[in-house]
């Protein structure tokens, strides 16, 4: 399939322009982007300067073993030239990247010393929900130390995933303040590239003495979006490169609500996959969306001219409400500079190994789960001011199994949208193989572990639940949104 397939009504609004958007406002279209406008989009003070590009440490697995201490704790920082008090991983944000293989042992001494409770959640692994591994039920209290333990299986997909807390009822305020870092497994044979990077987008909004700030209802309500827009926790930085360089950029979206609609000028571009999955032809792509919690794995082929990473948004409804007009267009979250050197030819991959497609297999069950925001229907069914956020009429419930599947079995969902606004589906630990979004089918096999579900319509998945016994979630990525009650608990029990 090509990159259209997964067209999405947030990604339509986007095309649609600044002239259609008041319109569209008044209709309920599915759209809510953010609380950008009539802002800059960078901070105050001397934010128009471009540090020098920096990438989070890398941790990387040896001999089949990788040990992390990790601590949540404050920092005090600065973001384009305006100090900033963070929550950050080991003193930065994004955290270290872990770099490991399939088959490696990942134990992470996490500590807590936020002044608050948190967790860890590895999103994305196909791992364990249980005991010590991607246990998001877990609760590591202030001023302790938990040892989580993962096992990757030797099949274990290559790709970027990342970390982040999953306390329930928390995990918006404090990925938004500064808490998440990238994963990446390695391919067993690797893919030549002239330089490998990884690129976390994030977004944040400050108060005047530095602390982030809190959401408002209404933020809660669409999903926060701050006014700075970050690129491996800086404002445009600028990266040297080689003139005819092949990249490969692993990209994450950490924000807690924000569709990102990227774009490359000056760079051909070429997408490897999204989330875990690989497609069979690499796809080249003129601009590509990222859902909240969505990855990217693509190449980047470079002239001799810079390459920009680009990001294209428009106001959100509640400021055009009081009348702003302001679109964004080709925001550059980054820029590649070639230097004086030429890199080396290489080829870029024209085909790959998929997951297995799951359209030949045997479907045990079919569900449908609905997800709503009761409560507005005056407001096209936006929620109630007070929260309100259920699948299939329930809100979370940590005492209440919503699902229970059984181990080896392949289930087919109908994941129906009966809200005004887009929402990323996320499932833990079970990839997804994504069937159609909204009314376009996904024709090659695709799999995604976030799934965008269009406003007012449905996605289709199948999902094979093939090991890992134990109790996971699935819920919106728009954090907000989990915070308050769409989320759900499934059960996998032994064949």
């Amino acid at each position: 399939m090509t990159e259209e397939t997964n067209t999405i009504s947030r990604r339509t609004i986007l095309i649609a322009g600044g002239t259609t958007v008041g319109a569209l406002a008044v209709l309920g279209g599915g759209f809510w982007l953010g609380t950008t406008a009539g802002k800059n989009l960078l901070p105050s003070g001397d934010a128009t300067s471009s540090a020098a590009g920096y990438e989070p440490e890398i941790l990387r697995s040896s001999g089949g073993k990788l040990t992390v201490d990790l601590v949540a704790s404050y920092t005090d920082t600065t973001i384009g030239g305006k100090k900033a008090r963070l929550k950050t991983y080991n003193g930065s944000t994004p955290g270290p990247t872990w770099i490991v293989k399939p088959g490696d042992e990942i134990t992470v001494n996490f500590t807590n010393k936020l002044g608050e409770p948190t967790n860890l959640h590895t999103h994305g692994f196909h791992v364990s929900p249980s005991g010590n591994s991607d246990n998001v039920f877990v609760e590591v209290a202030d001023g302790e130390t938990f040892t989580y333990q993962y096992t990757l299986g030797t099949d274990h997909s290559a790709a970027p995933y990342w970390y982040h807390p999953h306390h329930h009822g928390m995990a918006a305020d404090q990925v938004f303040a500064g808490l998440y870092g990238a994963i990446i497994v390695e391919d067993g044979d690797p893919i030549p590239a002239t330089t490998e990077r990884v690129l976390v987008m994030s977004d944040i909004s400050l108060q005047t003495d530095g602390n982030v700030a809190g959401a408002n209802m209404m933020s809660k309500m669409m999903g926060r979006e701050g006014d700075i827009l970050l690129l491996n926790g800086q404002v445009q930085p600028t990266y040297s490169s080689e003139q005819n360089a092949l990249e490969r950029w692993r990209i994450v979206n950490s924000c807690t609500s924000r569709y990102m609609k990227l774009s490359i000028p000056g760079g051909t571009a070429t997408l490897l996959g999204k989330d875990s999955g690989r497609y069979a032809q690499p796809q080249q792509v003129t601009e590509f969306t990222l859902a909240p919690g969505n990855r990217a794995d693509i190449l980047v082929q470079f002239g001799s001219e810079p390459v920009s990473l680009s990001y294209t948004t428009v106001p959100h409804p509640d400021a055009m409400m009081m009348g702003s007009t302001t679109t964004y267009t080709d925001y550059p979250l980054a820029q590649f500079v070639p230097t004086g050197n030429t890199a080396q030819a290489l080829a870029v991959p024209t085909s790959q190994t998929p997951g297995p497609d799951l359209r030949s297999e045997t479907v045990a069950n079919q569900r449908s789960f609905a997800l709503n925001m009761p409560g507005m229907g005056g407001m096209g069914g936006m929620g109630n001011m007070n929260g309100g956020f259920t699948i299939n009429g329930q809100a979370f419930n940590m005492d209440v199994i919503n699902t229970s599947v059984n181990l080896g079995t392949v289930e087919e969902w109908t994941i129906i949208n009966e809200t005004t606004m887009d929402h990323p589906f996320h499932l833990h630990v079970w990839p997804m193989q994504v069937l159609s979004i909204g009314d376009k089918t996904v024709s090659a096999v695709e799999y995604q572990d976030v799934v965008n579900v269009p406003a007012k319509s449905r996605s289709v998945v199948r999902v094979h639940f093939d090991e890992f016994e134990g109790n996971a979630v699935y819920h919106c990525h728009i954090l907000d949104h989990e915070d308050q009650g769409m989320m759900g608990i499934i059960e996998a029990n032994p064949a």
